[in-house]
């Protein structure tokens, strides 16, 4: 200001037009609780500064239930000074609402009774409110900001993690929410106050939330401010406001999108009810082995977390050589923090569950991203999401991959890069998105290098359309995943070194030539589509029942070109549909086979094929990509079609997407009993036969194709170790990666004999092999279950051991400390 006002004269406000309607110009709410000694000073202050300053004006003290003098202070004797109470103590919220619902002002100030913000920072609140925004609010955090007296050094540490907390959960991008001076246009501050509910310390945070959800500017204004001794403040009272925090969050939530969750929880149940209910005794069929492995594998990583041994590692199969956990897909960063539910009801029930609330809470983060990026309709949301999240190859895989099925970063990570591409605040998003990474890479690799394919053809397609926007974007995107990379590698590194150099790691895996998908498995339907599977076909087209990764139906594909033609004129459905058809072809693997000729052309994944990385991926897994891409396809269409003021139109497109989408809707999984594991197991028997160091041997050795034995160790609690296994590690001088254990001969003659019931010559050769491979498995008995071709298995045993065996506990057994 220059002139007067330089020397300390305060220029008033002409508010003559709003007197003239009946409302005072500024209306300033003091909450007051036992304030009998700062009240008076505080209250000569702002009228002696409001006279020079404005021409109609009120204060308003809300006195929430005092039991000191406060209710009789001298200064509240004021003509344009007004006194509410409350008949007992109910919190800030409450004494706030009481007060901002008697103002009549056009402006409203809140100002605490210390006045810690001077009442002449009234006037930087004033001109920011003066340039459109809709409510001032003092800030502490703000440059500009200047604070002559500090808090407890405490205080302020817990003041900076509850702002965080604050921006994160209910006020994006303000930093002081918190600052007890805040300047409101009067409507707004009387709607919002008296939209309020919380009592406590939250209000601020509440009504700030109540403007950021009406789309109402807030400035966020630097002012000066002391600490006053006397704060009302205490310990007990940060926690009320992260509970606060929780009420404001769940008040916030629209029924719609609880009741989304609420159905995609439903969704999720119904396709596992054949195991939810019972998990510990019943199997997924589909899963062949995996099932069994994976159990495993949750039970190994609590047991080395409770035990505190190294969660990359372990012996207890593969012994003696081991596993290398971290080459395997034991997704660390949800088998770690199930750790107490492992411990405490078994590693099936702690699988059944993590893969339940997963495949949930992968739809409603799509349904989230479909929401914020695509739609406002969240029906619309819903379908796109329900198709990213239960299309066939995502319900292929729910027999067998929870790594494929828990995908909840992955919608999470595209929104934090598509905040990078907008350029507004680089360093943050490329730290959140380098510790989104690093999450991501301890629930899998392979899907984190999906996604990276999937938003970088979408990208590509986009920039091509949309130049300027590539061009815009550029700059930040990359700055920021520079950021993300720095921050990510110091946290995966010693993991990654570990699963590429530690022990038992392997170069790549070999999936065969026949990885990629047919071009007719593009069109065909799934196993278990409910009304159109066809187990036959799947079978033919697809490696196995968990790798049926396209399968979305013809119906689907001719709705989704439909959709793509009738909204051609958005870039986004173009990039869509271009990332769908690209994900398709790249599926098809290195060589494409045309149907009903011998004819086989190479194919785009060629190039690719032998890349790092690339070399262990399963190609036909890459046609995944598609299912979010076509859900957010038919979520546009149904979004467009909402608005359309064409009965017909609406009619035909809700009639296109059910055609598309009926055939889809999946069988729950098929389950059976499972089977019992041997009294042998279960009662401690094997104690007896098995020495520190020593390893059950079960017959044949578990492997890929049979790996009950793997239920029998988890049942034991991880007990005894096992020689063989299903996991992947190397093979070989050159390290090659292999499913299983390295072979040794007497392994694949059990395996075998079991498969074809064939006995062998037993002769001094082979005897003195199996004596080798017992040494070497450090092996203390040999079990045989009841099973296909056991007799022939027996007859094998009672060769190489000299003796029979033993029938205890359900099983035959052969102690190998026999005669030693």
């Amino acid at each position: 200001m220059s002139g007067a006002a330089e020397h300390g004269v305060r220029i008033p406000r002409q508010r003559a037009a709003d007197g003239a309607a009946g409302q005072v110009g500024l209306s300033v709410v003091i909450p007051a609780y036992n304030e009998e000694r700062r009240l008076g000073p505080t209250l000569e202050a702002i009228t002696r500064y409001l006279d020079a300053y404005e021409d109609t004006w009120e204060v308003i003290v809300a006195d929430d239930g005092s039991t000191d003098g406060t209710r009789e202070v001298g200064a509240l004797d004021h003509p344009r000074i007004r006194l509410v109470t409350s008949p007992g103590n109910r919190g800030k919220g409450h004494a706030l609402r009481l007060g901002v619902a008697a103002s009549s002002g056009h402006r409203v100030l809140v100002t605490d009774a210390d006045l810690s913000a001077p009442i002449e920072e009234l006037e930087r609140l004033d001109e920011a409110l003066g340039g459109g925004s809709a409510a001032a609010i003092a800030s502490r955090s703000v440059p500009g900001a200047e604070i002559a007296e500090r808090q407890h050094r405490v205080r302020e540490l817990l003041g900076r993690a509850g702002n965080f907390l604050i921006r994160r959960t209910a006020v994006p991008g303000i930093r002081d929410t918190q600052c007890g001076f805040k300047l409101f246009e009067g409507d707004r501050a009387r709607a919002a106050f008296g939209a309020a509910r919380l009592d406590g310390w939250g209000i601020d945070v509440e009504v700030l939330h109540h403007f950021h959800r009406a789309g109402w500017p807030v400035a966020e204004v630097p002012v000066r401010w002391s600490h006053r001794p006397g704060s009302k403040v205490g310990p007990l009272d940060y926690l009320r406001v992260l509970a606060d925090l929780v009420r404001i969050r769940t008040r916030a939530l629209r029924p719609a999108d609880v009741f989304a969750a609420v159905l995609f929880l439903v969704m999720s149940v119904a396709l596992y009810s054949g195991r939810f209910f019972d998990p510990s005794h019943r199997y997924l069929t589909d899963s062949m082995q995996d099932q069994n492995q994976w159990e495993w594998f949750f039970a190994v990583t609590a047991d080395n977390v409770a035990h505190l041994r190294n969660p990359l590692f372990t012996d207890l199969q593969g012994f003696p050589d081991g596993v290398n956990l971290m080459a395997n897909t034991v997704m660390l960063g949800l088998s770690v923090p199930f750790t107490p539910v492992t411990l405490l009801f078994g590693p099936a029930v702690a699988l059944s569950v993590c893969m339940t609330l997963g495949l949930a809470a992968t739809a409603g983060a799509w349904y989230w991203l479909i929401v914020k990026r695509m739609v406002r309709r969240r029906t619309a949301a819903f379908v796109g999401a329900s198709l990213a999240a239960f299309a066939p190859p995502m319900v292929s895989h729910a027999n067998a991959h929870p790594n494929f099925v828990i995908l909840f970063m992955v919608p999470l990570l595209v929104d934090r890069a598509l905040r990078l591409a907008g350029g507004a605040r680089v360093v943050r998003d490329g730290i959140v998105l380098g510790l989104m990474a690093a999450y991501q890479i301890f629930l899998g690799e392979e899907p984190l290098l999906l996604a990276s394919m999937g938003m970088l053809l979408f990208a590509a397609a986009y920039g091509a359309m949309r130049r300027d926007v590539a061009r815009a974007a550029l700059r930040p995107l990359l700055t920021g995943l520079l950021i993300a990379g720095a921050v990510c590698l110091p946290l995966v590194a010693y993991a990654l070194y570990w699963q590429f150099a530690g022990p038992q790691s392997y170069a790549g895996i070999a999936h065969g030539d026949n990885a990629g998908n047919s071009p007719l498995s593009l069109l065909a339907f799934a196993e278990r589509s409910l009304i159109a599977g066809d187990a036959q076909t799947a079978g033919r087209l697809a490696l196995n029942p968990t790798e049926q990764n396209a399968f979305y139906g013809w119906p689907l594909v001719a709705v989704a070109f439909a959709v793509a033609v009738r909204l051609w004129d958005r870039a986004v459905v173009r990039a869509l549909a271009f990332t769908a058809v690209a994900a398709a072809v790249l599926s098809l693997g290195p060589r494409i086979r045309i149907p009903l000729t011998g004819s086989v052309l190479p194919g785009p994944w060629a190039p690719l094929a032998h890349l790092p990385l690339f070399e262990s991926v399963i190609e036909g897994r890459v046609a995944m990509i598609c299912a979010p891409a076509l859900g957010m396809l038919l979520a546009l269409a149904l979004d467009r079609a909402a608005v359309s003021t064409t009965p017909s139109s609406r009619h035909l497109a809700l009639l296109g997407v059910a055609f598309a989408l009926l055939p889809l809707v999946p069988a729950p999984l098929k389950s059976v009993d499972r089977v019992a594991v041997p009294a042998f197991v279960t009662d401690g028997e094997w104690k007896s036969y098995v020495r520190d160091g020593e390893s059950l041997v079960p017959v044949p050795l578990p492997d890929p194709g049979a790996a009950e034995a793997l239920h029998w160790q988890t049942a034991a609690h991880l007990g005894f170790r096992l020689p063989g296994g299903y996991f992947n590690g190397p093979y070989g001088e050159d390290r090659v990666g292999i499913y299983g254990a390295a072979p040794r001969y007497t392994a694949g003659m059990l395996r075998d004999v079991r498969y074809t019931g064939l006995v062998p010559v037993i002769g001094k050769n082979w005897r003195a092999q199996a004596r080798r491979d017992f040494a070497y498995w450090k092996a203390g008995a040999l079990v045989l279950a009841p099973q296909q071709n056991d007799g022939a298995l027996r007859t094998v045993l009672k060769e190489l051991t000299g003796h029979d065996g033993k029938w205890t506990g359900g099983v035959w057994v052969w102690d190998l400390h026999r005669g030693s």
